[in-house]
């Protein structure tokens, strides 16, 4: 009686754990295509592409094939421009504050194949953008809003979820002196009255202008002010002297540098991680006056700004690619 009984039992284990195998060799799911564009607190995909004014840079932003097996087709998939979601996006998160609205990145600044093929085997492959951002003005939120379309001729289908099939690219040319500072050791006064209490933006975005040039906004003006283009104050950086050089493109400001800031470049080690790298620029003897002639109809404001500034970034010395070692 008991071998009858285990004989029963090893027949249906056998029966049980066929039956698991024949499930998993089908597919769960749908071969669907879909972007790798992770959104952010913005609802938009941030990409870092080194700034190269002469010459081009390639950004693969990946597709996937969805699904519990491998793709077992050759698979053309078309991409396109999709200027409708981002009006929908402007109007969903600013409404009526259009100062703050993204701009669509223009067709001089990049290009792009129509089509990417994914082979039959594989579930990824790389859509190359090629960025040419020479002259680009960052005072606009630049912004590439990418989808996949809908192709009957093809044998593909676009993931149904709009976060998937959507990429809202928010491009960022990068150098070696952009990013975002720390501002808390330098103060914005009302001029004359440096011995009072000061004014203290804890992060400070600078933007790329060239390969050794930047710029960020004077005093406590940001990107959320309608009138933020007339208060661009321009960083020169000279590798050679270590000095920083400003200027003030709308003179309208009266901007005067009262001292000659420097900056220093230091680079350690994380003491945990060994292969991160921590690369500190700091600038330093900041003391320059601007004169505020827009924010109070008919009336001009002026303030000193004095103090220091620092960047931080974390480089992942394991990773080739740059844009994609720096720990944004």
């Amino acid at each position: 009686m008991k071998m009858t009984c285990k004989f029963l039992y090893l027949i249906a284990m056998v029966l049980f754990f066929s039956a698991c195998n024949d499930e998993w060799e089908e597919e769960q799911y749908e071969h669907y295509i879909s972007f790798k564009a992770p959104l952010d607190e913005d609802g938009v995909s941030p990409i870092y592409v080194r700034y190269k004014p002469d010459g081009e840079v390639t950004y693969q932003l990946p597709l996937i094939v969805s699904g519990s097996t491998t793709n077992n087709s050759d698979l053309t998939v078309h991409v396109g421009v999709d200027s409708d979601t981002l009006e929908i996006l402007n109007y969903e998160r600013f409404q009526s504050r259009e100062e703050l609205f993204y701009e669509e990145l223009d067709s001089q600044y990049f290009s792009m194949p129509e089509v990417v093929n994914i082979k039959a085997g594989e579930n990824t492959a790389l859509l190359n953008i090629d960025f040419t951002l020479g002259g680009i003005d960052l005072v606009d939120k630049w912004l590439l809003p990418l989808t996949i379309l809908e192709d009957p001729s093809e044998n593909y289908f676009s993931n149904p979820r709009k976060h998937y099939r959507k990429a809202l690219l928010r491009v960022l040319p990068f150098n070696d002196y952009s990013g975002i500072y720390s501002g808390t050791a330098l103060k914005v006064y009302l001029k004359g009255y440096e011995n009072d209490a000061a004014i203290v933006e804890s992060e400070i975005p600078v933007y790329v202008v060239d390969e050794n040039s930047v710029f960020f906004y004077a005093g406590t003006v940001d990107e959320e002010n309608v009138d933020r283009q007339n208060y661009k104050i321009i960083a020169f950086f000279d590798d050679k002297t270590k000095i920083v050089s400003l200027t003030a493109e709308d003179p309208n400001i009266e901007f005067t540098v009262n001292s000659t800031p420097r900056f220093s470049v230091e680079e350690t080690m994380d003491a945990t991680r060994p292969y991160l790298l921590h690369r500190y620029v700091t600038i330093s003897n900041i003391d320059y006056n601007y004169t505020d002639y827009t924010s109070v109809p008919g009336a001009s404001i002026s303030y000193t700004v004095r103090g220091s500034m620092i960047l931080e970034r974390k480089i992942n010395t394991q990773i080739p690619d740059e844009d994609q070692a720096i720990e944004w």
